[in-house]
């Protein structure tokens, strides 16, 4: 296993050993804590699945808490099991803001639709179009600043979580439409 420990002050107060926090859009499980950190360990099949191993000492990671019920719900679902590792492949300023575009696995391009959502490193984001191989996003100033994407260059990997809605459909739907489905060899025990 790979401890990682990342400063977090802010959310240090109210979050406890046991809590779920999302880091870079991996759903982890706080395993210590003091009053400015978060310690978390991430199994080898984590690391294998996800971008978390590329991390090094000082990076900037995205933190999330779990939603808790009753409260203001924004942006899509996002359960930080990640569908796949993209890459950075190009950032446009366009009048104020910046479209990104990031090279995606078929995993996650088959659920991805114009103005549907995606989570790239934790971030809930609205497609702009679709490609082969990839997908673009517009990403606001403030969206860029509050987020690990201010450090990120040309040829980053992040972590991609598909849309869980489209999912649900094909399960529900392909066996009626004779579509054949890709399903994972692994248990559920093994979800990332």
């Amino acid at each position: 296993m790979t401890r990682i420990a990342v400063l977090a002050r802010r959310l240090t107060e109210d979050t406890k050993v046991g809590d779920s926090v999302s880091v870079n859009g991996v759903c982890l499980t706080v395993n210590e804590k003091d009053t400015d950190m978060l310690v978390f360990y991430a199994m080898p099949e984590t690391l294998r699945r996800t971008a978390l191993g590329e991390l090094k000492r000082g990076s900037v990671v995205n933190l999330e808490r779990a939603v808790a019920l009753g409260a203001r719900f924004g942006g899509h679902i996002v359960q930080g099991h990640v569908d796949g590792i993209g890459e950075v492949m190009s950032i446009a300023d366009e009048g104020g803001a910046e479209i990104w575009e990031f090279e995606a696995p078929e995993a996650v391009l088959r659920y991805v639709i114009e103005k549907g959502s995606v989570c790239v490193d934790g971030i809930s984001l609205t497609i702009v179009c679709t490609k082969e191989s990839s997908f673009t996003v517009s990403i606001l100033p403030q969206t860029k600043e509050a987020t690990n994407l201010r450090n990120l260059v040309l040829g980053d990997r992040v972590n991609l979580e598909a849309d869980i809605v489209g999912k649900y459909v094909e399960r529900l739907l392909g066996p009626r439409l004779g579509q054949s489905l890709q399903v994972s060899e692994r248990s559920v025990g093994d979800a990332v």
